[in-house]
C-alpha cells in the first residue's frame, strides 16, 4: 500500500513530470506468464504515452498477444545517509525521489500520419533545438522510414505518482536532513532541499 504522504495527486505536476524525463519501464507479460520488463525511451503526447522502435521483437509480440501494460517513470534525487538523523542506526537511510506509475492498454499506430504525429513529438523532446527537416508522411524520404518503425501507443487507464521529500518527517528531523544536505553541498542534493522544501506541509505552512 501506498503511504498516502508521498502520493502527489497534482495532474499537471504529474505531466510535467513525464514530460521531463524521457526514459520509462515497460511492464508485459510473456509468453511464459512471467512479467517482462523493458527500458525505452518515451514521449508523453496528447495524454498518452508512446514509444517507437523496431515493429518485430518480445515486447511487440507480448502486446499483440495481450495488450494490458504497466510502465514506470523513475527519477532519483539525493541518497539520504543514517547518520544524518541517527549516529547508531542504520534505519533512517533512505533516497529522495519521484515517479510515476500508469496502468493501460497499448495498441500498434498504424496511420502513417498518427505515426509521423508521435514521431515529431519524441524530436521536440529529444531534440528541442531542429535541426531536420519536419516529419512528412509525404515525404519520399520519409515514407519508408515511417512504414518500417514501430509506434505504440498507450491509452492510460489509471495514473499515480509518487515524490518522497521528508514529508513523513516531523520538523526537527527534516531540518536535519536539510543541515546533512546543505554541508554536502552536492548540485543534487540543493535541486533536493528546493523540492523539499517545496513538498514539505512544515515549510508551505512557514510560507502563508
Amino acid at each position: 500500500m501506498r503511504r498516502s504522504e508521498f502520493e502527489v495527486m497534482d495532474a499537471e505536476e504529474t505531466k510535467q513530470f513525464l514530460q521531463e524525463e524521457s526514459y520509462g519501464f515497460l511492464g508485459t507479460i510473456g509468453e511464459d506468464g512471467w512479467p517482462e520488463l523493458t527500458p525505452l525511451n518515451f514521449v508523453y503526447h496528447e495524454g498518452c504515452i508512446y514509444f517507437h522502435g523496431s515493429k518485430i521483437g518480445q515486447k511487440m509480440r507480448n502486446i499483440k498477444r495481450l495488450d494490458r501494460v504497466t510502465f514506470a517513470v523513475a527519477k532519483e534525487y539525493s541518497i539520504i545517509p543514517s547518520y544524518i538523523l541517527d549516529p547508531k542506526l542504520a534505519c533512517p537511510a533512505t533516497a529522495y525521489f519521484k515517479s510515476v506509475l500508469i496502468k493501460g492498454t497499448a495498441e500498434i499506430v498504424e496511420d502513417a500520419a498518427d505515426k509521423a504525429d508521435a514521431l515529431q513529438a519524441f524530436m521536440r523532446k529529444l531534440q528541442p533545438e531542429g535541426g531536420y527537416e519536419a516529419i512528412d508522411p509525404a515525404d519520399p524520404d520519409y515514407a519508408p522510414q515511417l512504414k518500417g518503425t514501430g509506434v505504440v501507443r498507450i491509452r492510460i487507464s489509471e495514473m499515480s505518482s509518487k515524490y518522497k521529500f521528508g514529508q513523513n518527517l516531523k520538523e526537527p528531523r527534516f531540518n536535519l536532513v536539510i543541515d546533512g544536505l546543505q554541508q554536502r553541498g552536492s548540485t543534487v542534493d540543493a535541486e533536493t532541499i528546493a523540492l523539499m522544501k517545496a513538498y514539505c506541509p512544515h515549510h508551505a505552512k512557514k510560507q502563508e
